[in-house]
């Protein structure tokens, strides 16, 4: 890769489309990056492997944003859009332990393996539902028809949102992903909508308990686990926003890498057309790595003074570790802007590392083997319907993902 010999422009629109040239630059030459950010919040941007692990374990950067040096003003511009306003802010991305360790416990056990692999099925079903939709016809897009829904209506299924009122949870989780980018009233007003809906279902559901992730928090509660209605909205709040467009884009930004590497795609489709399952393993943990979901890790605030990768960083800073950055490190992976499937030893932190580790990466996982299996399979000769310069980026800053996907294939 050629590096520009001048500090690269973060966060244009052709940064957004391919940051990777500019983290490659900042690993080489400013490693732990102090830089403003399109909200014009100032943070440290923490580039390299090991710098980011040790980041993301380190309990002096706290998740609670009250930890950051700025003002109320300064601290609305950090974190998920409304949040604040809507009283949503006691969730695992936003407290550290024991909250945190309380908390995480609670909501764990809708994540075990044993209650993943049960829903298994179920991840199945709708995968064949929605390519049923759009095979007939020879073309689709893949984010709107396809990324998009499966996990909305996974997680959707998981919470205990009845069948009736999962499209509404579609439309306002669609509203947050095209606001992601533009003024933050917009993703707020969303978030006010789910707000309002989970406190209603959560009272709804004190009456009638069933088997799914709200009544097992208000069992919780109900036995002496002290977990407020304000806490269980916010539990699940993060669980719906976190769940869905960390696995949109691992569907959305994989199948567009298959895309691009053909030898890559073709090896994985001759491999699931005789029923193995092994390189379908290392390929969703590969496209993790190569051009993962979540491009920076949800922010974190200094509680005391600390160095990090040989960095002075103050007490209140904000620090963003890159992970798409951290997961293109050749000191880490040889030749990381090649895509291998079959890569070994391919520790990651495409779900983050530490404490807050993303608790739903097996669920996650789970609907990114499903998606992409069957679609290969019912779809063989997939392919992009636009020139790859024509596709852009969704806004924002945590996340990474495709606007639209648009494919064409022969109907089925």
């Amino acid at each position: 890769m050629n590096l520009p010999n001048a500090a690269p422009e973060l966060f244009s629109r052709e940064f957004a489309d391919d940051p990777y040239p500019a983290y490659a630059w900042l690993r080489e030459h400013s490693p732990v990056h102090w830089t403003t950010l399109p909200s014009g919040v100032e943070a440290w941007l923490v580039t390299r492997y090991d710098d980011a692990r040790q980041a993301l374990a380190d309990g002096r950067l706290s998740k609670n944003p009250d930890h950051h040096a700025e003002d109320a003003q300064g601290k609305s511009r950090t974190g998920i859009p409304g949040e604040r306003s809507a009283n949503l802010m006691t969730h695992l991305l936003n407290i550290d332990p024991p909250d945190h360790t309380r908390l995480r416990r609670l909501v764990s056990k809708a994540f075990t393996p044993r209650r993943v692999a049960e829903f298994a099925p179920r991840v199945q079903e709708l995968t064949d539902d929605l390519i049923d939709r759009f095979a007939p016809r020879g073309e689709a897009d893949l984010i709107h028809e396809f990324a998009f829904p499966l996990p909305i209506y996974a997680i959707c299924e998981l919470l205990g949102v009845p069948r009736e009122d999962q499209d509404d949870f579609r439309d306002w989780a669609g509203m947050m992903i095209r606001h992601g980018g533009g003024p933050r009233g917009g993703v707020a007003r969303s978030v006010r909508k789910i707000r309002d809906y989970l406190a209603e279902l959560i009272h709804r559901k004190r009456g009638d308990l069933g088997d799914d992730l709200i009544s097992g928090l208000i069992r919780a509660s109900d036995h002496g686990e002290h977990l407020t209605e304000n806490e269980a909205a916010a539990m699940c709040f993060v669980l719906l926003f976190a769940g869905f467009e960390t696995t949109i884009n691992l569907i959305g930004n994989g199948t567009y890498a298959l895309l691009r590497n053909p030898g890559q795609r073709a090896r994985l489709q001759e491999s699931l057309r005789r029923g193995e399952g092994a390189l379908l393993d290392t390929a969703v943990e590969e496209l993790l790595r190569y051009d993962g979901p979540v491009e920076l890790a949800t922010w974190r605030f200094a509680t005391e003074p600390l160095t990090v990768g040989g960095q002075r960083i103050a007490t209140g800073d904000p620090v963003l570790v890159v992970l798409a950055a951290a997961d293109r490190d050749p000191a880490r992976f040889p030749d990381p802007d090649t895509l291998d499937l079959s890569r070994r030893d391919n520790q990651h932190l495409g779900y983050g590392h530490g404490i807050h580790y993303c608790l739903g990466a097996p669920l996650a996982r789970l609907e990114g083997r499903t998606a992409l299996q069957t679609l290969l399979l019912r779809v063989p000769d997939l392919e992009l319907a636009t020139p790859p310069t024509d596709l852009r980026r969704r806004g924002g800053l945590i996340m990474r993902g495709l606007r639209d996907l648009p494919v064409r294939f022969t109907p089925a």
